[in-house]
């Protein structure tokens, strides 16, 4: 007792310590500078300590056990990492303080427990004034020599996901200022306990004005007081929140990789053997116990169009193993059968390493139209009570529709006139008739058929529906998972293209989305994205817009709906993203999208030996196939989002395009690989381990200086590499079947024999821990040629109607160029939907290089193109299979095999020494014969084009232009291909578009990006960007309400590089566009790519303006 009394009378001696974080991510309040000296000030006149940082590795175990109180002073955006989040929420749960002032509500939106810690989120703010505060309570520390009405003037915050649990000390009166959003009951300063901690917070404090203010600083210092409370200390025994583990202790295991061409869905047996169905139809099987891939079994499938410019998504789409597999072999899988025009959903038998056709049983199958694209879904997941579900995609058309007026522009499809049924999606995912743009949930039978569950969408018999139907409003949906314990359904969609909201015409901008349904529901699309985002109704006939569709009572008049008119209410996404940066969710990054849901972890479902930590029990594993992250999403106690945090970020993906976890409890990573539609070299399988103990070295990417060349063919690989451990490092170089090791991380070899050779580095540490590198594939004996594009002019911007005159020259050394294997093309950049890109360009530089391969081979001596020989023409060969889908698979085998009786009597011979690549890529340009009238010719190797900019005039149009050349490779000597693009884009540039900025501050607003003006002094980067033809630069923005003035610079080569254009622009008090000029002298880049600046600083201070474009205007 006595040494408890003495222990607790010490602390009541020692002083209290807070820490003043003031790190912004996004707006930079000006007031910061002067918060934090009148903190220090109240600090020091109060008998405390006070520490203030920027600096977030602040937020640690050890650093943060000295604090009584975190201040997060005007803070903004993202602040804290993940390990830094889970630290600070220890720090409160042992009993620490805090206070948030101002911006600390408008700080790290997707931290659900940071949102109820601060008590609210920031909604918006309107311009500053004066406003009178209803004191509503006197008696605490923070308020007590207030007055009940206290007037003055700053920057007054709505809010939003108000916490219920606040003690609101001050209440804002919306009757006397303008622009409040929070009505009558509008709180403005609050405390409350939290977690085992206490916080206050106050939306007073945006001005430099407030800092002087004595009422405002006793009302600051109040609530700091409230913070510290009794100074007791930390009681770290009571945290709840673990540490996150070292990502490094996450090690991505490569199984397999350059053996699969277009994987599309895998399923993990009970064995660890993993099934993986590709789309063109084959289901390869990787062995566990052999450590490779093998074919299994194919299926005949649709998986390619006959028409020009369009391509299938179709074929084998989805697979997955009966939850019962271990006793009765069954696995389903969804595909489009060639001669059908139909996705069909059927159970197999898989035995004795073999899918068994004749024991296929169809379970249903459902309507698609074909010749188009594109979304098909495809998913297939079994829920705890061995409920399959389904996912199927809207099988409508994104793009806009040639040859008319009106069309979408990336904003939903809904043209119901006739003869454009692929672009009115209301005919599938808003048909309530209909099963295409649903996720289907089914009880399997034993004998093959389905019974409908209770609690589907809508119940058996119910007329104009479908029961099958779980959810629906689907766009693509594309990888399901259900939680195992809960029966939960989690999915990604695939979201459509606009950039920008159009929500007086059109409405919303695209977003991608990940989805929960805790019960069955519609999921609105066409009619909604994102938080029930509403599109509205469009005259694709007059380019008249109607009414906005309405979320609680969602109307489906298309013509072409066989279902109900009425739908059901909509449910919003769950998490919703678009191109840009998302306010909401802004871990998720910007850039392309494809949204993909993975499984919900528990820890207790797998053997400790190989399972996670307990850190990720509960927890949703979600993953992107375009931006390459894998996030984990943790869930409150009713299983609603609270927070995302990245998920080995450090790993390298190459388009996951499926994520399971194993019965050993480590997910397994599924890559499509980094091309469309082709076999790509990084497609592969990998296991994703958690080591408890030593940690295997970390390797980077390989590096290899020349990746083919003439023989001899020398070549040097490097590669970086660091232990944890600090251990000695062991190198073991794979040269196709050849091993060296080296103590060094270099490797320097040469090769004398033609062919070509994976090469991958395996890194050992003292302990034998090892890791891989990746594979890179080098070419001995031809040497690649070199393109190079020209262009007269500016080589950064294309001016409509205005030529591109450009020259193509090819390099191939000790060769002659031959003008017949250059293909040169222009296209057009536009939307994010990446199966509407050319693929023109690679199909006829794929067809020149089978060609030569074919011309390099003894095929020529029996057959030519155009005649018949020993064997048939290769012309009639393409038209026989011009309209066989299979046909492609079909030929690489007889080539590969050999085989006879087709074309007559004469045995065509095998050429078991063949790779499979070359085989493709020979049928590649015989099947092109097929079409080779239509086929679309290149342009000169000099010429000129007239590029065009559509009506709308879209920012993100750029204009391509490439060039392939394939050369002629020799006898046992592979061809190889050089190419080159030119990228111009238009000449108006959004702030979205430029990756430096500094100073100055992003603002949301209604679907666009803007950037608020800096305070003191900030720029814009254009990177690599040629002025040659420019005659000025045009600023065009917004004003804020309140008056204001700046100086514009354009400097060249740095930010403090020389200044070669400037001038000013002056704001209003009202929010005006402006627009100002900055003249470009002639040779101003002196026609060469250089990184130029916009450099920015305040005349007259005043308010912020928001800069929205930036024009290169033409001389």
């Amino acid at each position: 007792m006595v040494i408890v009394g003495l222990f607790t009378f010490s602390k009541l001696l020692v002083k209290p310590k807070i820490l003043i974080f003031s790190k912004t991510a996004g707006y930079h309040h000006a007031s910061i500078a002067k918060g934090q000296l009148a903190l220090l000030k109240l600090a020091r006149e109060n008998n405390m300590d006070a520490d203030t940082t920027t600096d977030s590795t602040a937020f640690n175990d050890n650093n943060l056990k000295q604090y009584a109180a975190v201040v997060f002073l005007s803070t903004t955006g993202n602040v804290l990492n993940n390990y830094q989040e889970a630290a600070f929420e220890r720090y409160i749960q042992a009993g620490g303080g805090f206070m948030g002032i101002h911006a600390a509500a408008d700080t790290e939106y997707d931290w659900g427990w940071y949102g109820r810690l601060v008590g609210a989120y920031f909604l918006n703010h309107p311009k500053q004034q004066n406003a009178v505060i209803q004191v509503t309570n006197r008696k605490h520390g923070s308020t007590k020599h207030l007055p009940k009405k206290w007037k003055r003037w700053d920057e007054w915050y709505s809010y939003k996901k108000i916490n219920p649990d606040i003690k609101v000390l001050m209440n804002l009166d919306e009757s006397t200022y303008e622009g409040g959003k929070n009505g009558k009951n509008h709180p403005i300063a609050w405390y409350h306990e939290y977690d085992g901690g206490r916080a206050f917070y106050t939306g007073l404090g945006h001005t430099d004005e407030s800092y002087d203010d004595p009422q405002y600083l006793k009302h600051v210092l109040g609530g700091l007081k409230y913070a510290i409370g009794e100074n007791k200390p930390l009681d770290y025994t009571k945290a709840k929140t673990q540490n996150v583990p070292e990502d490094d202790r996450f090690v991505k295991v490569l199984l397999d990789q350059g053996n699969f061409n277009e994987p599309t869905e895998m399923a993990i047996l009970p064995n660890l053997d993993i099934l993986v169905a590709q789309r063109r139809g084959e289901l390869m099987l990787y062995s566990q116990k052999e450590q490779k891939v093998k074919q299994v079994g194919a299926l005949n499938v649709y998986f390619r169009t006959n028409t020009k410019g369009v391509n299938a998504e179709e074929g084998i789409l989805g697979i997955a193993a009966d939850p019962d597999f271990k006793n009765n072999n069954y696995i389903y899988l969804y595909y489009s059968p060639a001669d059908t025009s139909v996705n069909r959903l059927s159970r197999f038998t898989f035995r004795g390493d073999s899918l068994d056709r004749k024991s296929e049983k169809m379970i249903l199958q459902l309507y698609s139209q074909r010749e188009i694209c594109c979304h098909t879904g495809g998913s297939i997941a079994f829920g705890p009570d061995k409920l399959l579900y389904l996912s199927t995609g809207d099988n409508s058309t994104p793009f806009d529709e040639p040859g008319q007026k009106y069309v979408s522009h990336g904003y939903a499809p809904l043209d119901d006139r006739p003869g454009h049924l692929q672009y009115d999606v209301r005919r599938s995912s808003g048909n309530t008739n209909d099963l295409r743009g649903k996720i289907l949930r089914i009880r399997v039978k034993p004998d093959g058929s389905y019974e409908i569950p209770e609690g589907n969408l809508f119940p058996k018999g119910t007329a104009k529906t479908r029961p099958e139907i779980y959810t629906m409003g689907h766009r693509n949906p594309y990888r399901i998972t259900v939680d195992q314990k809960n029966s939960i359904l989690y999915w990604g969609e695939v979201g459509p293209d606009a950039r920008e909201d159009s929500m007086a015409t059109r409405g919303p901008r695209g977003y991608d989305e990940i989805n929960q349904a805790k019960k069955a529901g519609n999921f609105g699309w066409p009619l909604f994205i994102g938080n029930n985002y509403p599109y509205r109704a469009y005259d694709y006939a007059t380019g008249k817009s109607g009414e906005a569709f309405n979320p609680a009572k969602p109307i489906n008049n298309s013509r072409n709906n066989t279902g109900l008119t009425e739908l059901p209410p909509t449910t919003p996404a769950f998490i919703w993203y678009p191109y840009a940066e998302s306010p909401e969710f802004p871990q998720v990054g910007t850039g392309g999208r494809n949204a993909m849901a993975g499984p919900v972890y528990y820890t207790d479902m797998f053997p400790k030996e190989t399972r996670y930590p307990d850190y990720y029990n509960g927890k949703l594993f979600i993953y992107e196939w375009i931006r390459d992250w894998i996030k984990v999403v943790t869930l409150d106690k009713d299983m609603n989002y609270d927070k995302m945090e990245p998920f080995m970020q450090n790993a390298k993906l190459a388009a996951a395009i499926d994520m399971e976890v194993g019965p050993d409890g480590r997910l397994y990573i599924l890559e499509y690989g980094k091309g469309w539609f082709a076999k790509n070299p990084d497609a592969g399988i990998s296991r994703v381990d958690y080591l408890a103990g030593n940690r295997p070295p970390k390797v980077s990417t390989i590096d290899i200086d020349n990746l083919n060349g003439n023989l001899p063919f020398t070549f040097t690989a490097s590669v970086k590499a660091t232990d944890p451990e600090k251990d000695n490092l062991t190198y073991v170089w794979s040269i196709g079947d050849i091993k060296k090791e080296t103590k060094e991380p270099q490797l320097k070899y040469t090769l004398n024999k033609a062919g070509d050779y994976k090469v991958q580095v395996q890194v050992l540490d003292d302990k034998k821990a090892a890791s891989s590198s990746n594979v890179v594939t080098v070419y001995a004996g031809n040497e690649q040629p070199v393109v190079n594009i020209t262009i007269q002019g500016n080589k950064s911007f294309y001016f409509p109607n205005k030529p591109v005159n450009y020259q193509v020259k090819v390099i191939d050394e000790g060769a002659k160029v031959d003008p017949k294997n250059l293909f040169v093309s222009t296209d057009y950049i536009q939307g994010r939907d990446m199966a509407a890109a050319s693929t023109g360009h690679q199909v006829i530089s794929e067809a020149i290089l089978g060609k030569n391969l074919m011309m390099n081979s003894d095929c020529k001596a029996c057959h030519s193109i155009t005649e018949k020989s020993i064997g048939p023409a290769f012309t009639d060969v393409a038209k026989r299979y011009q309209k066989d889908t299979r046909a492609h698979d079909y030929l690489i085998s007889k080539i590969i095999k050999g085989g006879g009786g087709v074309w007559g009597e004469n045995v065509m011979p095998a050429h078991l020494t063949m790779k499979e690549g070359d085989a493709r890529q020979i049928v590649t340009f015989i099947l092109s014969l097929a079409n080779a009238d239509n086929a679309k010719a290149s342009l000169p190797a000099t010429g000129k084009i007239v590029p065009t900019v559509n009506e709308e005039k879209k920012r993100n149009n750029v204009f391509r232009l490439m060039a392939t050349y394939t050369d002629a490779g020799g006898a046992g000597i592979q061809p190889l291909s050089g190419s080159q693009a030119i990228y111009l884009r238009n000449t108006t540039m959004d702030v979205s578009d430029f990756q430096e900025v500094k100073g100055f501050a992003p603002k949301d607003s209604a679907g666009a990006r803007y950037l608020t003006l800096p305070t003191t002094e900030g720029y814009i980067k254009g990177a690599q960007l040629d002025l040659t033809g420019i005659s000025r630069i045009e600023l065009a923005g917004f004003g804020s309400g309140r008056p204001g003035k700046y100086q514009v610079e354009l400097r060249s080569g740095q930010a403090n590089g020389a200044v070669i254009g400037q001038t000013t622009v002056d704001f209003a008090d009202n929010r005006q566009k402006v627009t100002a000029s900055v003249p470009v002298p002639k040779n101003a880049t002196n026609g060469q790519l250089q990184d130029i600046y916009l450099v920015v600083k305040p005349v007259q201070p005043g308010g912020r303006a928001y800069l929205k474009t930036i024009s290169f205007i033409p001389e």
